[in-house]
């Protein structure tokens, strides 16, 4: 695909499951609803993230399956707490399933070097950041020996991974 599509585009073709595996502590440091829960702000997190919590809505409601697996460093970064703090009224709330794995639990999978989302097991959109976290650019494959990998490395995360509800971050 030479296009750079949309969230809303990647989501609206996807008729089975869409799956996301996160593996940095940082994201978007200059992100304003992270600087306000820094700063002490109370976050109505669907509020906040509206566009996304209503995609992730209309997604699950289609029968599409949404899991995201985040492997993390312990102790966790002020990052990943924010993140921690807003999963539940937000990611979970739409319907997507959340887990989490502490990066000392993930040392023998064998892993791409960045994250990605799978859409329907055939498309695989990866993100590109910065060393400090910062949103550089997607790449989007369809090549089938790479949707194998991430599809694979995705469920070994998820497999090992405790679910949202169960987990203590350190």
């Amino acid at each position: 695909m030479t296009e750079r599509p949309t969230f809303d585009e990647l989501f609206a073709g996807c008729t089975r499951s869409a799956v996301h595996l996160e593996m940095r502590d940082m994201y978007t440091p200059d992100d304003p609803v992270y600087l306000d829960w820094q700063a002490g702000v109370h976050i109505d997190a669907v509020e906040r993230w509206r566009e996304w919590y209503d995609l992730v809505v209309a997604t699950v409601e289609r029968g599409v399956e949404m899991r995201r697996a985040r492997i993390v460093s312990e102790p966790i970064t002020d990052f990943i707490r924010h993140e921690y703090d807003l999963t539940a009224e937000l990611n979970i709330a739409a319907g997507e399933q959340v887990r989490w794995l502490s990066r000392r639990e993930a040392s023998d999978l064998a892993l791409p070097g960045n994250d990605f989302w799978v859409f329907d097991d055939r498309l695989v959109r990866f993100g590109h950041f910065s060393g400090d976290g910062a949103y550089l650019f997607q790449e989007i494959t369809e090549e089938p020996a790479v949707v194998r990998l991430c599809v694979s490395a995705f469920e070994s995360v998820w497999d090992r991974a405790v679910d949202h509800k169960d987990y203590r971050p350190a």
